[in-house]
């Protein structure tokens, strides 16, 4: 993820003269080299803007430049803003809006004419904030001085979810067969996903995986194997059954990587000339970052490897979930999460350990390893990615994730227990109101308004459950989004 870059495009005109542009952009230098000391990826300073050509030929320049995943805009002094049109309108990377100023204070003794003409911050953002306005170009705005913290905190937060963009933009998706059978919410309009969001979902064959996995060697088996042993506590004396999933799970890695992909989906109803479903394979690649669905759901699987991006160090706390079971208890509220097999280790609160058990569903032939574990406590969020037939709509609510309150000795899976917001039943009939999915992708690491952010450069409905929604209020925003969204249909 260090490749990408964010650029900083700084706004004036030539009607100050070139003194008071050569102290904007010495300014804009400096204030770009301190952030990008303190900021999740590099913000490099392009240009002072002074007319409409500059600012079109950056745009220009930063549409084409994979390593360009977002511009910060900021108007030192008054930018007309005009002179912005061009460029913006043909935008197609994410856009913040930076409302800052260089100096903290009004400085008593110096205020004069040459410092007003110089420090128009406060003029020139609402010109160049009217413009986004009119233009009604998606855009985030963060207001602050530059030096703070939480200015800090916002901008980068806004720069994790505009590598969510940038990774969406360029994901493949590798089906291995169909989507479970008869269920509606896995399937989807992949035509209408990879033009608004740009991923390419396309299907390969189990047999084609088969052949891969019969061409893998004993002494691949042996080094992927000894990496299991040395993450994790092996609790099983099946090291056949380990052997296997180290063999499926070189297979589909050696697939994904030679075409490009970085997420992938398969189903236990779709298992021809498999032993087992992939399980310990599936979650040591969610470790390394790809993104996983289980019973062919494309969508979650693109949705994990997108939050994965957006997390710490480019593979964030972010893995496939799936709403199990309550407990309904009064004061003892809780939702467990769980699958079959596939949880990702990143949400472990221990060393997860290596077990083969029975798994009672699909056309396995013999028992799948898998690692198990505990989810750690925390804030979290989970997210659900829907088509409504002719949009998309992202539903996250916030959660807190709790040690489980029941050891839960004889359930052989990953599991995380959470509180869900407002309250489990609330929450629940909230989440059934929106149409959000069984399957989700849980994180730590990614907020809601990261999200927010996401869905906003995506130019996709989005739908938060927090804490202070209502079932009442949440109806009345669906209807209000409904009409706005089909109004924008036209």
């Amino acid at each position: 993820m260090a490749k990408y870059e964010f650029w900083f495009v700084v706004g004036s005109q030539f009607l100050y003269g070139p003194e008071t542009l050569e102290t904007v952009e010495k300014r804009a230098r400096e204030m770009a080299a301190e952030l990008s000391r303190v900021l999740p990826y590099p913000l490099v300073y392009k240009v002072t803007a002074k007319t409409n050509k500059e600012i079109a030929d950056t745009i220009k320049e930063a549409n084409y430049r994979d390593e360009c995943a977002g511009i910060i805009t900021w108007c030192h002094t008054f930018s007309p803003s005009k002179m912005w049109i061009n460029g913006l309108v043909n935008l197609q990377k994410p856009w913040l809006h930076f409302a800052t100023q260089y100096n903290q204070e009004i400085p008593n003794e110096e205020i004069d004419m040459d410092f007003m003409n110089l420090n128009q911050a406060a003029h020139g953002d609402r010109e160049h904030g009217f413009i986004g306005a009119r233009l009604r170009k998606p855009r985030k705005i963060v207001a602050g001085y530059w030096k703070d913290a939480e200015v800090h905190q916002r901008i980068g937060s806004w720069m994790k979810a505009a590598i969510g963009v940038a990774v969406s933009k360029d994901l493949k998706v590798m089906r291995f067969g169909d989507n479970m059978r008869e269920v509606a919410v896995t399937e989807g309009d992949k035509v209408e996903v990879q033009t608004k969001l740009g991923w390419q979902v396309n299907t390969w064959a189990v047999g084609d995986l088969v052949k891969e996995m019969n061409a893998v060697t004993e002494s691949e088996i042996d080094a992927l194997v000894a990496a299991y042993t040395a993450a994790y506590d092996v609790a099983t004396d099946n090291m056949t059954a380990i052997r296997y999933q180290a063999r499926e799970e070189i297979a589909m890695k050696k697939m994904m990587d030679a075409e490009g992909c970085r997420a992938f989906s398969n189903t236990f109803q779709d298992l021809y000339g498999m032993e087992q479903l992939p399980g310990l394979a599936s979650q040591h690649l969610m470790a390394q970052g790809y993104g996983y669905g289980g019973e062919g759901d494309w969508k979650v699987s693109a949705m994990t490897a997108i939050m994965k991006a957006m997390g710490e160090n480019g593979n964030g706390s972010s893995a496939f979930m799936e709403d199990y079971t309550y407990n309904l208890t009064d004061g003892k509220e809780y939702s467990l999460g769980a699958h079959m097999l596939e949880v990702c280790p990143s949400l472990a609160a221990g060393k997860p350990r290596i077990e083969t058990h029975p798994l009672g569903i699909g056309m396995n032939e013999k028992d799948p390893a898998r690692l198990v574990f505990e989810g750690k406590a925390g804030d979290a969020i989970v997210a659900s990615l829907i088509d409504m037939g002719g949009r998309l709509r992202l539903i996250v609510q916030d959660i807190e994730a709790v040690k489980p309150i029941l050891p839960m000795p004889n359930l052989p899976v990953a599991r995380v227990m959470w509180r869900a917001f407002p309250d489990l039943t609330t929450g629940v009939e909230c989440w059934i109101t929106a149409g959000g999915a069984h399957h989700t992708v849980l994180s730590y690491d990614v907020t809601a308004e990261q999200m927010h952010d996401w869905a906003r450069m995506m130019d996709i409905e989005f739908v938060h459950i927090g804490r202070d929604t209502t079932v009442e209020g949440l109806e009345k925003e669906l209807l209000y989004n409904d009409v706005a969204w089909k109004l924008k249909e036209f």
